[in-house]
Protein backbone atom coordinates (compact mmCIF):
# COMPACT_ATOMS: atom_id res chain seq x y z
CA UNK A 1 0.00 0.00 0.00
CA UNK A 2 1.22 3.53 -0.76
CA UNK A 3 2.13 5.99 1.96
CA UNK A 4 -0.74 8.07 3.43
CA UNK A 5 -1.35 11.48 1.93
CA UNK A 6 -2.81 12.62 5.27
CA UNK A 7 -2.14 11.14 8.70
CA UNK A 8 -3.67 12.42 11.91
CA UNK A 9 -2.24 11.20 15.17
CA UNK A 10 -3.81 11.39 18.61
CA UNK A 11 -6.02 14.39 17.84
CA UNK A 12 -7.90 15.85 20.79
CA UNK A 13 -10.30 18.76 20.88
CA UNK A 14 -11.96 20.32 23.90
CA UNK A 15 -14.76 22.89 23.85
CA UNK A 16 -15.24 24.47 27.29
CA UNK A 17 -14.78 21.15 29.04
CA UNK A 18 -16.51 19.05 26.34
CA UNK A 19 -14.11 16.44 24.95
CA UNK A 20 -15.20 16.45 21.27
CA UNK A 21 -12.26 14.46 19.84
CA UNK A 22 -10.60 11.77 21.95
CA UNK A 23 -7.26 10.74 20.53
CA UNK A 24 -8.32 10.24 16.92
CA UNK A 25 -5.72 8.65 14.64
CA UNK A 26 -6.47 8.07 10.96
CA UNK A 27 -4.63 7.56 7.67
CA UNK A 28 -6.01 8.73 4.32
CA UNK A 29 -4.34 7.24 1.24
CA UNK A 30 -3.86 8.79 -2.22
CA UNK A 31 -6.72 8.40 -4.71
CA UNK A 32 -9.09 6.71 -2.32
CA UNK A 33 -12.46 7.99 -1.16
CA UNK A 34 -13.12 7.59 2.54
CA UNK A 35 -16.68 7.73 3.83
CA UNK A 36 -16.88 9.35 7.27
CA UNK A 37 -20.09 8.47 9.03
CA UNK A 38 -21.59 9.00 12.49
CA UNK A 39 -24.43 10.62 14.37
CA UNK A 40 -24.54 14.28 15.38
CA UNK A 41 -21.92 14.90 18.04
CA UNK A 42 -19.77 11.97 16.90
CA UNK A 43 -16.82 14.25 16.10
CA UNK A 44 -17.00 14.22 12.28
CA UNK A 45 -17.44 17.96 11.88
CA UNK A 46 -14.74 18.72 14.43
CA UNK A 47 -12.28 16.48 12.60
CA UNK A 48 -12.92 18.01 9.17
CA UNK A 49 -12.89 21.53 10.63
CA UNK A 50 -9.38 20.84 11.92
CA UNK A 51 -8.25 19.43 8.56
CA UNK A 52 -9.76 22.41 6.73
CA UNK A 53 -8.22 25.00 9.05
CA UNK A 54 -11.46 26.26 10.56
CA UNK A 55 -10.40 25.09 14.04
CA UNK A 56 -7.15 24.12 15.72
CA UNK A 57 -6.70 20.82 17.52
CA UNK A 58 -6.09 20.99 21.26
CA UNK A 59 -3.52 18.20 20.96
CA UNK A 60 -2.15 15.90 18.29
CA UNK A 61 -0.39 16.05 14.94
CA UNK A 62 -1.30 16.25 11.25
CA UNK A 63 1.11 14.96 8.60
CA UNK A 64 0.88 15.58 4.86
CA UNK A 65 3.01 13.25 2.74
CA UNK A 66 4.77 12.17 5.92
CA UNK A 67 5.75 15.70 6.95
CA UNK A 68 4.19 17.52 9.94
CA UNK A 69 2.00 20.48 8.99
CA UNK A 70 0.23 23.17 10.98
CA UNK A 71 -3.12 24.14 9.44
CA UNK A 72 -4.02 27.44 11.08
CA UNK A 73 -6.58 28.72 8.58
CA UNK A 74 -8.62 27.69 5.52
CA UNK A 75 -5.99 29.51 3.44
CA UNK A 76 -3.32 27.19 4.86
CA UNK A 77 -5.46 24.19 3.95
CA UNK A 78 -6.02 25.41 0.38
CA UNK A 79 -2.31 26.14 -0.03
CA UNK A 80 -1.65 22.51 0.99
CA UNK A 81 -4.16 21.28 -1.61
CA UNK A 82 -7.03 20.54 0.81
CA UNK A 83 -10.38 21.91 -0.39
CA UNK A 84 -13.56 21.65 1.66
CA UNK A 85 -17.05 21.74 0.17
CA UNK A 86 -19.53 22.43 2.93
CA UNK A 87 -23.19 21.52 2.98
CA UNK A 88 -23.88 25.22 3.53
CA UNK A 89 -21.88 28.38 2.74
CA UNK A 90 -19.74 26.85 -0.02
CA UNK A 91 -21.03 29.53 -2.35
CA UNK A 92 -22.02 33.20 -2.09
CA UNK A 93 -25.50 33.34 -3.68
CA UNK A 94 -25.35 37.05 -4.58
CA UNK A 95 -22.12 36.59 -6.57
CA UNK A 96 -21.67 35.13 -10.05
CA UNK A 97 -20.46 31.61 -10.79
CA UNK A 98 -17.13 33.03 -12.00
CA UNK A 99 -16.61 35.11 -8.84
CA UNK A 100 -17.46 32.10 -6.67
CA UNK A 101 -15.02 29.95 -8.61
CA UNK A 102 -12.17 32.34 -7.78
CA UNK A 103 -13.23 33.73 -4.41
CA UNK A 104 -10.09 34.42 -2.40
CA UNK A 105 -7.93 33.56 -5.42
CA UNK A 106 -8.95 36.22 -7.93
CA UNK A 107 -6.51 36.82 -10.82
CA UNK A 108 -5.50 40.48 -11.16
CA UNK A 109 -4.73 42.56 -14.24
CA UNK A 110 -2.17 44.45 -12.18
CA UNK A 111 -1.30 45.18 -8.56
CA UNK A 112 -0.22 48.49 -7.02
CA UNK A 113 0.46 49.14 -3.33
CA UNK A 114 -1.32 45.94 -2.36
CA UNK A 115 -4.41 46.72 -4.43
CA UNK A 116 -5.36 45.45 -7.86
CA UNK A 117 -8.03 45.17 -10.53
CA UNK A 118 -9.63 41.75 -10.99
CA UNK A 119 -9.34 40.11 -14.39
CA UNK A 120 -13.01 39.31 -15.01
CA UNK A 121 -12.34 38.07 -18.54
CA UNK A 122 -9.84 35.47 -17.31
CA UNK A 123 -12.20 34.38 -14.52
CA UNK A 124 -15.09 33.95 -16.98
CA UNK A 125 -12.99 31.94 -19.46
CA UNK A 126 -11.41 29.66 -16.87
CA UNK A 127 -14.65 29.08 -14.96
CA UNK A 128 -16.42 28.14 -18.21
CA UNK A 129 -13.73 25.53 -18.93
CA UNK A 130 -13.78 24.23 -15.35
CA UNK A 131 -17.56 23.87 -15.29
CA UNK A 132 -17.54 22.03 -18.63
CA UNK A 133 -14.75 19.78 -17.37
CA UNK A 134 -16.91 18.82 -14.40
CA UNK A 135 -19.75 17.83 -16.73
CA UNK A 136 -22.01 20.74 -15.82
CA UNK A 137 -24.15 22.53 -18.38
CA UNK A 138 -24.74 26.06 -17.10
CA UNK A 139 -25.78 28.93 -19.33
CA UNK A 140 -23.23 31.55 -18.32
CA UNK A 141 -20.37 32.13 -15.84
CA UNK A 142 -22.05 35.47 -15.08
CA UNK A 143 -25.20 33.81 -13.72
CA UNK A 144 -25.77 34.33 -9.99
CA UNK A 145 -25.15 31.28 -7.84
CA UNK A 146 -28.42 32.05 -6.04
CA UNK A 147 -30.25 31.10 -9.25
CA UNK A 148 -28.76 27.59 -9.28
CA UNK A 149 -30.23 24.44 -7.81
CA UNK A 150 -28.59 22.80 -4.81
CA UNK A 151 -26.98 20.14 -6.98
CA UNK A 152 -25.64 22.73 -9.42
CA UNK A 153 -24.08 24.69 -6.55
CA UNK A 154 -22.33 21.57 -5.33
CA UNK A 155 -21.17 20.96 -8.89
CA UNK A 156 -19.66 24.44 -9.11
CA UNK A 157 -17.88 23.92 -5.78
CA UNK A 158 -16.46 20.62 -7.04
CA UNK A 159 -15.44 22.23 -10.34
CA UNK A 160 -13.60 24.91 -8.33
CA UNK A 161 -11.66 22.30 -6.37
CA UNK A 162 -10.80 20.45 -9.57
CA UNK A 163 -9.69 23.64 -11.32
CA UNK A 164 -7.27 24.54 -8.55
CA UNK A 165 -5.83 21.02 -8.61
CA UNK A 166 -6.80 20.18 -5.04
CA UNK A 167 -5.15 16.98 -3.83
CA UNK A 168 -7.73 16.27 -1.13
CA UNK A 169 -11.41 17.13 -1.40
CA UNK A 170 -13.53 17.09 1.75
CA UNK A 171 -17.26 16.96 1.04
CA UNK A 172 -19.46 17.73 4.03
CA UNK A 173 -22.95 16.24 3.60
CA UNK A 174 -23.02 17.20 -0.13
CA UNK A 175 -26.24 15.24 -0.83
CA UNK A 176 -28.32 16.75 1.98
CA UNK A 177 -31.62 18.26 0.79
CA UNK A 178 -30.95 17.39 -2.87
CA UNK A 179 -33.47 15.85 -5.26
CA UNK A 180 -32.88 12.29 -6.45
CA UNK A 181 -31.36 13.31 -9.81
CA UNK A 182 -29.07 15.88 -8.18
CA UNK A 183 -28.01 13.36 -5.54
CA UNK A 184 -27.02 10.91 -8.26
CA UNK A 185 -24.99 13.63 -9.99
CA UNK A 186 -23.04 14.38 -6.80
CA UNK A 187 -22.48 10.66 -6.12
CA UNK A 188 -21.12 10.33 -9.67
CA UNK A 189 -18.79 13.30 -9.02
CA UNK A 190 -17.45 11.61 -5.90
CA UNK A 191 -16.92 8.34 -7.75
CA UNK A 192 -14.90 10.15 -10.42
CA UNK A 193 -12.44 11.73 -7.99
CA UNK A 194 -9.89 8.94 -8.16
CA UNK A 195 -9.80 9.23 -11.97
CA UNK A 196 -8.74 12.84 -11.40
CA UNK A 197 -6.06 11.85 -8.87
CA UNK A 198 -8.03 13.50 -6.08
CA UNK A 199 -8.38 11.90 -2.65
CA UNK A 200 -11.89 12.25 -1.22
CA UNK A 201 -13.32 12.43 2.28
CA UNK A 202 -17.10 12.11 2.04
CA UNK A 203 -19.03 12.99 5.22
CA UNK A 204 -22.61 11.77 5.36
CA UNK A 205 -25.39 10.55 7.60
CA UNK A 206 -26.66 8.43 4.71
CA UNK A 207 -25.04 4.98 4.84
CA UNK A 208 -26.46 4.06 1.43
CA UNK A 209 -24.71 7.02 -0.23
CA UNK A 210 -21.43 6.13 1.49
CA UNK A 211 -21.53 2.56 0.21
CA UNK A 212 -22.33 3.82 -3.30
CA UNK A 213 -19.20 5.90 -3.73
CA UNK A 214 -16.58 5.15 -1.07
CA UNK A 215 -13.67 2.71 -1.00
CA UNK A 216 -13.31 2.75 2.77
CA UNK A 217 -15.67 3.55 5.60
CA UNK A 218 -14.71 5.16 8.89
CA UNK A 219 -17.37 5.37 11.59
CA UNK A 220 -17.11 7.76 14.51
CA UNK A 221 -19.00 7.81 17.80
CA UNK A 222 -18.52 9.91 20.93
CA UNK A 223 -15.37 11.53 19.56
CA UNK A 224 -13.60 8.30 18.63
CA UNK A 225 -13.06 6.14 15.55
CA UNK A 226 -15.06 2.98 16.21
CA UNK A 227 -14.75 1.29 12.79
CA UNK A 228 -12.30 1.60 9.88
CA UNK A 229 -12.78 -0.96 7.10
CA UNK A 230 -12.84 -1.33 3.34
CA UNK A 231 -16.39 -0.96 2.08
CA UNK A 232 -16.43 -4.52 0.74
CA UNK A 233 -15.34 -5.87 4.13
CA UNK A 234 -18.15 -4.39 6.19
CA UNK A 235 -21.94 -4.00 6.09
CA UNK A 236 -24.62 -1.54 7.05
CA UNK A 237 -25.58 -3.74 10.00
CA UNK A 238 -22.02 -3.78 11.33
CA UNK A 239 -21.77 0.00 11.07
CA UNK A 240 -25.12 0.56 12.77
CA UNK A 241 -24.05 -1.76 15.59
CA UNK A 242 -21.03 0.40 16.49
CA UNK A 243 -22.70 3.83 16.23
Amino acid sequence: MSHPIISVRNLHKWYSGVHALKGVSLDIYPNETVGLIGDNGAGKSTLINILSGVQLASEGEIHLDGKPVRIRSPRDAMDLGIETIYQYNSMVPTMSIARNMFIGREPLKFRLFGLGVMDHKQMAAESTDAIAGAGLHLRSPDALVGELSGGQRQGVAIARAMHFKSRVMILDEPTNHLAVKETKKVIDFVRSLKDLNITGIFISHNIHHVFECCDRIVAMARGEVVLDKRAEDTSMDEILDVL
